[in-house]
């Protein structure tokens, strides 16, 4: 035994130790010694800040909340923000050192690495309260394609799927979603929203919500395709993604439609995964999402992707693979109530007319905002009534397209051209769109009877040396969605921009629209009728603003993938003294040689000041 001198000596060495570790525990925390200069450079911390290089500044932020910044330059210098990081992860005060460390994970976990110690035990219980929410393992991009009618999705949308471990097909909706978007502080209409995007006057943040919310509004109540690529990251790419976005959360972007938008924004934030991934780049101008898929795809970083058809898609296949009889006794059943008798159909057939009219009667509860009390009675009456059948459902799986969106045409184009006119010069024009598709377009990848294009310009020059603006398009967008037996659906148009449309060469500027319908199918035979209205301004009309009324008609027709022709009739009746009229028609075929590769050819008749006759033929490609 020890007597009790040594005991006393050993409590004496224990409670010494012991307030040594407490002292150790309550010393200021030293600033580990960063080589700043270096570190503020690193394509890394340069991505954690989201900075690129500007004019005025050396960087600048994409993010514009000064609540994202810890120095009052933070957004214009990474070296001070930098500098104003270490301070505030480092500083002396534990209780204030530990609330920047939570608020600033991914920079810490980042600095930390810098001295080669490992990923830091991050203590923050609203952090990892958030992540156990999430159980994240991998990230699946989700691309919903485009919707006419809003026109911040006319390019589609681009938004992450959280996937937790040993997530199924069943389980998934239920996972979250990260999305990024356009927050309006009013109710603006389609055309001011469109300005509003244009010129970056919302802001943009990010959001987490779970998928299935993501899923009922583009799937459902848009009634758009999606398109869910999973990424090929690690556990730890992941995290790192993840430790951002929640750094993020105070972080707040102006809005920009055709660059600083949902797509991009995810790739600023996808790129944190790895020290060498770099996907902003590949955009300075513009980043629509069927470009930024392609550039993950092209980067190898998913793998191949699963479709989930639109509530229309499957309807519309329901409806082309029943016969007249069916549809008939399916519409009975929906707008009267009407059930089928065993004495008039079939078991299987009657399968076939209660599920119809259940996704039919569904489709539209979402589409026309039908009482939701009233029609959910009447769709579970018809689910019950199915169940009472001992027949297998008569319909297939909606087929998956053969060409994902990333297999498309690229969204921007060059063209040289030959022009043969009747009455004045032969041309040679240079052509250039920057996004992103038309009605001649190859088809696979995009929506059938949608035209966007934004920025199409075009330059001439005549055999003897002349050069001239032809036209520049700011806006040529087209909607052509064929109305059938369950869609009544409306075609419109709008193009406004700049061109020469008669034989003096003599310019305008002008804005037309139209509003009309359309029959058939928008990938095979495809006819369409619209009224337009148009107001011209500029020498053409002796600067006078000049209005017209008139109609729009043509043909499209796909003689096979590779192969579209058409043609189009226009006649406007102008609001003027001088002038009382303006026709054209316009025969075209367009030859896609390969995916990025065409040839078309165009031969058209105008009548305005004078008649003349037009040929031309185009070499385009996209990239």
């Amino acid at each position: 035994m020890l007597s009790r001198r040594w005991t006393a000596i050993l409590v004496i060495l224990l409670f010494s130790v012991s307030g040594m570790a407490q002292a150790q525990s309550n010393a200021p925390s030293e600033v580990p010694d960063f080589n700043i200069t270096r570190l503020s450079q690193d394509p890394y911390w340069l991505k954690l800040g989201h900075y690129l290089p500007a004019l005025r500044y050396q960087y600048k932020s994409t993010i514009d909340s000064d609540s994202f910044f810890l120095s009052p330059n933070g957004k214009f210098d990474p070296q001070q923000e930098l500098v104003a990081t270490i301070a505030a992860l480092y500083q002396s005060e534990p209780s204030k050192r530990q609330i920047m460390r939570c608020t600033f994970p991914a920079r810490f976990t980042w600095l930390e690495q810098q001295l080669g110690h490992a990923a830091p035990k991050l203590l923050c219980a609203e952090l990892n309260k958030w992540q156990q929410a999430m159980a994240p393992d991998q990230l699946t991009l989700v691309f919903p394609t485009a919707f006419m009618n809003n026109p911040s999705s006319m390019f589609g949308h681009t938004l992450l799927r959280v996937d937790a471990l040993n997530q199924n097909k069943n389980s998934e909706l239920v996972a979250y979603a990260i999305n990024f978007a356009a927050q309006p502080q009013t109710d603006d209409n389609a055309a001011l929203y469109a300005f509003k995007g244009i010129v970056g006057s919302y802001p943009g943040r990010f959001t987490v919500m779970p998928y299935y919310k993501k899923v009922r509004e583009y799937n459902d109540i848009e009634s758009r395709d999606i398109w869910e690529y999973p990424l090929r990251f690690t556990h730890g790419e992941v995290q790192r993604v993840l430790l951002h976005l929640w750094e993020l959360e105070q972080a707040e972007f102006d809005y920009y439609f055709l660059d600083e938008n949902c797509s991009y924004q995810l790739l600023a934030l996808l790129q944190l995964a790895n020290q060498d991934l770099d996907l902003v780049s590949q955009f300075p101008y513009a980043a629509t999402p069927s470009d930024t898929v392609k550039a993950l795809v092209d980067a190898n970083l998913t793998a191949p992707p699963a479709y989930r058809a639109a509530f229309g898609t499957r309807l519309l296949h329901e409806s082309d693979s029943v016969d007249e009889r069916i549809y008939a006794a399916t519409r009975r059943l929906k707008d009267e109530g009407i059930y089928p008798t065993s004495d008039e159909f079939s078991p299987n057939e009657r399968a076939a007319i209660l599920e119809f009219a259940y996704e039919w009667l569904n489709f539209e509860l979402y589409d026309e905002g039908l009482a939701r009390n009233i029609t959910a009675k009447q769709l579970t009456k018809i689910l019950i009534a199915r169940s009472q059948l001992d027949a297998p459902s008569p319909f297939s799986d909606v087929p998956k397209p053969h060409t994902s969106p990333d297999q498309g045409h690229g969204s921007a184009r060059l063209g040289l051209a030959r022009q043969m006119n009747q009455d004045r010069r032969h041309v040679t024009e240079f052509e250039w769109r920057p996004s992103y598709h038309d009605l001649y377009d190859a088809l696979p990848g995009f929506i059938p009877g949608a035209k966007i294009s934004f920025g199409d310009l075009g330059v001439t020059l005549d055999d003897k040396g002349v050069s001239r603006l032809d036209h520049w398009y700011i806006v040529d967008a087209m909607a052509l969605a064929p109305s059938n037996r369950v869609f009544d659906s409306l075609a419109w148009n709008v193009k406004f921009g700049f061109d020469r449309p008669d034989i003096s060469n003599r310019h305008r500027l002008f804005i037309n629209t139209g509003v009309g319908k359309a029959w058939g199918r928008a990938d095979d035979l495809h006819i369409y009728g619209l009224i337009s209205g148009e107001i011209n301004q500029g020498p053409l009309t002796d600067y006078q603003w000049v209005a017209g009324i008139g109609t729009r008609m043509g043909m499209l027709y796909s003689l096979s993938e590779g192969h579209r022709i058409g043609l189009e009739g226009d006649w406007l009746r102008l609001l003027s003294d001088d002038v009382l009229s303006r026709s054209s028609v316009k025969a075209t075929w367009n030859w896609s040689i390969t995916t990025n590769t065409a040839l078309r050819s165009e031969m058209g008749y105008r009548h305005w000041y004078g008649e003349e006759m037009i040929g031309k033929i185009t070499a385009y490609v996209y990239y």
